[in-house]
């Protein structure tokens, strides 16, 4: 770790530095920092340990320079970073390093929630449950952390049942706009349907966002099978499009 936040901080030295380090902001950074954490997620997904720990390095490297430019203002460095975590995971485990007792995961979940409610309370950051999600998380992601949010308060379905049945009023009430041919409505109407979808994947205990790559990841795959089908020869009308698509299908379930 030592080595590491040298090395970093001679890629932003003044005078030896590299110039590309050089220029760069937390704002500039910030898109980096995103893209990496996503690798970490894909690696996980593909249960690459190798592209795992590759990625984390990556993800590491992202810390470290937002430590070291930070350090350059004055503002904090690495170690207050790591100090400050360190006491953040002692203060909401109390069951761990106090002497609390908690039974089961559930249970400790609504504790970490407690204690950091009181945090915030104490430091003054904003009255809603709402306050500290962030606006630049991926939509689907905040979306599922809105509504986990607004359960606090019992705003919620008591089932995944109700939230199905939210998806299709909303979907109802796309059709409608639609129907109505108002671009405006439409795109609200397909908004609230998103929302729904996500609602329901939070009460399914289905990560929306990782379902959603899942599901990128089996369409470009089957849809590399189709035009590998048609730079064979295969047909382009759409009932042979489709054929070859179920086909992809079938194979990929090893059918």
């Amino acid at each position: 770790m030592d080595e590491l936040l040298r090395i970093m901080a001679r890629l932003r030295d003044r005078e030896h530095g590299c110039p590309w380090d050089l220029e760069q902001t937390f704002a500039s950074i910030a898109p980096y920092t995103i893209e990496e954490a996503y690798e970490v997620a894909d690696a996980i997904e593909r249960n690459d340990l190798a592209a795992l720990e590759e990625e984390l390095g990556d993800l590491l490297l992202q810390v470290v320079f937002h430590a070291q430019m930070a350090s350059e203002q004055g503002a904090f460095d690495f170690g207050r970073v790591a100090r400050g975590i360190a006491a953040k995971l002692v203060r909401r485990h109390p069951h761990v390093f106090g002497g609390e007792r908690v039974e089961g995961a559930a249970a400790q979940s609504a504790r970490w929630e407690e204690i950091k409610a009181a945090e915030k309370a104490a430091s003054g950051r904003g009255a809603s449950v709402l306050d500290d999600v962030p606006p630049a998380l991926p939509a689907l992601t905040r979306a599922a952390k809105l509504g986990r949010r607004a359960a606090r308060l019992d705003f919620d379905w008591t089932h995944a049942d109700g939230a199905r049945a939210k998806v299709g009023e909303e979907l109802a009430e796309l059709d409608e706009a639609i129907g109505g041919g108002d671009p405006a409505a439409v795109r609200h109407e397909l908004g609230d349907v998103l929302l729904a979808v996500v609602n329901l994947a939070r009460h399914l205990e289905v990560d929306p966002e990782g379902a959603l790559r899942a599901a990128n990841r089996r369409f470009e795959t089957r849809f590399r099978q189709v035009e590998a089908a048609v730079a064979a020869g295969a047909e382009r009308s759409p009932e042979s499009l489709d054929r070859l698509w179920q086909a992809a299908k079938a194979r990929e379930r090893g059918g």
